[in-house]
């Protein structure tokens, strides 16, 4: 064990976190099956089987698209686990598009954010209206990246509505400094120039949010990032990093009336 590696571990200081897993899983399937044929499973953005995503329709007329990407330490899980947390952007109107991604050591990071730029250029092929991005941990810090210059093309990010990264990655430049980079490959360059903290601030709304009982690291990146944007950083009372997205999935939530609030 290296000596930053337990600032970022977060499942030894959260009560019963090996029940989140199963149940986020078991919540997605509930949830796709209740939507029917509104549930669009497994369209394909790239060429390979995990660039993929789903796309949950709004019922009438959509508002707009949510994209929600998630977290995992670009190494773990899969767009399948987290559908439920399209719930309340669905509730208000939206339709919700989630993606998967290649995951290291199969890939790197840079090559992952390139591919979150193919989806959300994707989503917006298929759609109309504003997007609005979101994303957990290193979902977070994906959804950041896609604000930075040259990353979407420009029609794509003159549709962005507003991007609300949660308990994001916004430094990775630690991270070079753990056992987790073992399988990163992260050198200093890439992961300098892959932290959103170094990128000029969007020029469109952002909202930042962490749980107050998450790692100080976490705290930390959100704080930072948001100093570093002008923005704010909204310290969710009482949530760890696994239940601080739990907000996703209540349409009267400060983080969903934030991503659907520009809705057409």
């Amino acid at each position: 064990m290296k000596p930053l590696d337990d600032a970022y571990a977060n499942a030894p200081y959260i009560p019963g976190a090996d029940s989140f897993l199963p149940r986020w899983t078991a919540d997605a399937a509930a949830f796709r099956d209740g939507l029917g044929g509104r549930a669009e499973t497994g369209v394909s953005y790239g060429d390979t089987p995990r660039q993929v995503f789903d796309f949950f329709n709004a019922e009438s007329n959509p508002r707009g698209t949510v994209v929600f990407v998630h977290g995992g330490y670009w190494k773990a899980f899969d767009h399948t686990i987290w559908s439920h947390f399209a719930g309340g952007a669905m509730a208000r109107g939206w339709s919700v598009a989630m993606p998967g991604y290649d995951l290291c050591p199969d890939v790197r990071i840079r090559d992952i954010t390139r591919q979150i730029a193919r989806a959300v250029t994707a989503v917006a092929d298929r759609t109309e209206g504003p997007i609005a991005l979101t994303g957990h941990s290193a979902g977070g810090h994906l959804v950041s990246r896609m604000t930075g210059p040259g990353v979407l093309p420009e029609a794509v990010r003159m549709r962005l509505a507003c991007v609300a990264p949660v308990s994001p990655v916004a430094d990775l430049t630690p991270l070079t400094e753990t056992t987790m980079n073992d399988i990163l490959s992260l050198d200093v360059d890439e992961a300098a120039a892959e932290s959103p903290v170094f990128m000029p601030a969007p020029d469109i709304p952002v909202e930042i949010h962490v749980g107050a009982d998450e790692r100080p690291v976490f705290v930390e990146n959100a704080e930072r990032l948001a100093r570093v944007w002008g923005v704010e950083a909204v310290v969710e009372p009482e949530r760890h990093h696994f239940d601080v997205i739990d907000a996703l999935r209540h349409p009267d939530s400060r983080l969903t009336r934030f991503l659907t609030a520009s809705g057409r």
